[in-house]
């Protein structure tokens, strides 16, 4: 891994890679089938003047391109990619911040959210994958790719892991243009070690970039927002904290902490049409490069990742606290499940012993349904053994 810290033996960095090859392999098999109907066509929808037509025809080119492109996995047969749909996303005289988009994930989705009419904010502090250094070319370079194709973008070589910096970010797009509609928060880093072996300075410093630095960008744009009755945000989580990934403790935690925190937002912002959603990425970036299977890493292009981004961020869309997963042209949607459980009588003293003979009911996820709620079916669970009216 570039630039990471380490693991401290041959056998250590064998088990993270490893760990890293049987989640990214996991990832596209439970994907597989499950596809979405996001345009990729960018400019060449209804209303698209030929203006707008070729500044997108430009930046696709320069993200790859995505049209006509996805894997047969075994004997699934894809979905075609063409004529899903005849709906075109824009974002004219929308404005957009995307952190950490000097390259990988950030990057793809600057160039798309450009190449559909938005004025992005291009930020990145240049650092590498640990979040040591920094080298202000690579917004720069983004940005120019931008203006090359005929769009409008500013950087920002601010860190998202100090409130102030992140205010920075904020008040970049602002002075420019005066208003944001879209945060992608997207800035991370990794410094991946065993629990046992990992510094604290580095469990605290990942946490202080993803968690921290997307609750500073997210605060820091949050009033405007409001002001505007109006607002798109995107979060970045992980499988590495959904279901857990040798040596990402200290990422795991972060990533599950801003699941967290659209789970709250999404009530606070909705009556300011402010939505709140996460992306649950799996992408060959500079960040993953040496840790996913040779054989699947060449179909997990971050452009594959960025329609999903792009339609969370759009006006057009009305989900709020969901988490997508998006993995080499497959996309879901991760849920949380409760199970029916076990309902003593809360009247009743409850021994450690009928927790134990219980257990098995307790566990059994066959009946499970959506955990949408913090009393779940509490309340109609104590009305039926007439605890409550």
């Amino acid at each position: 891994m570039r630039g990471a810290a380490e693991p401290t033996d041959a056998g250590q960095r064998a088990e993270i890679a490893e760990a890293h090859r049987r989640m990214a392999g996991a990832v596209v098999r439970t994907d597989a089938g499950q596809r979405a109907g996001v345009p990729v066509d960018a400019g060449q929808g209804r209303g698209a003047d030929g203006r707008r037509a070729a500044t997108a025809h430009r930046i696709e080119a320069a993200r790859g391109g995505l049209a006509g492109r996805c894997l047969p996995w075994h004997d699934f047969r894809p979905d075609s990619n063409q004529g899903i749909t005849s709906m075109t996303i824009r974002f004219d005289d929308r404005v957009a911040i995307v952190t950490g988009s000097g390259a990988g994930l950030g990057r793809s989705h600057a160039l798309l959210l450009a190449s559909r009419g938005a004025k992005v904010v291009v930020n990145d502090p240049g650092g590498a994958v640990d979040g040591r250094g920094g080298a202000q070319a690579v917004a720069d370079q983004v940005v120019a790719e931008i203006k090359a194709a005929g769009g409008e973008a500013v950087a920002s070589y601010d860190s998202v892991a100090e409130f102030a910096a992140a205010q920075r970010i904020i008040d970049t797009a602002m002075n420019t243009w005066g208003r944001v509609d879209i945060l992608v928060n997207n800035a991370g880093i990794l410094r991946d070690k065993a629990f046992n072996n990992m510094e604290m300075t580095d469990y605290e410093f990942v946490n202080q970039v993803h968690h921290l630095g997307t609750a500073y960008c997210t605060k820091a744009v949050w009033p405007v927002m409001r002001k505007q009755q109006y607002g798109r945000i995107v979060v970045t989580t992980s499988g590495s904290g959904t279901v857990g990934n040798f040596g990402q403790a200290n990422y795991g935690a972060a990533k599950m902490a801003v699941n967290g925190l659209i789970n709250v937002l999404r009530f606070e912002g909705a009556k300011y049409n402010i939505r709140i959603n996460a992306i649950s990425p799996s992408a060959l970036t500079r960040m993953t490069e040496s840790l996913l299977p040779p054989d699947v890493a060449p179909w997990m292009k971050p452009e594959l990742v960025s329609p999903a981004v792009a339609w969370l961020c759009s006006e057009e869309c009305d989900q709020n606290g969901e988490i997508i997963a998006a993995t080499a042209g497959g996309y879901a949607r991760v849920q949380y499940f409760i199970s029916e459980g076990m309902q003593f009588d809360p009247a009743e003293p409850v021994t450690i012993e009928m927790i134990a003979e219980s257990i098995d009911r307790i566990r059994d996820m066959s009946t499970a349904r959506p955990y949408t709620g913090l009393m779940g079916n509490v309340a109609e669970k104590l009305r039926e053994m007439g605890r409550i009216a």
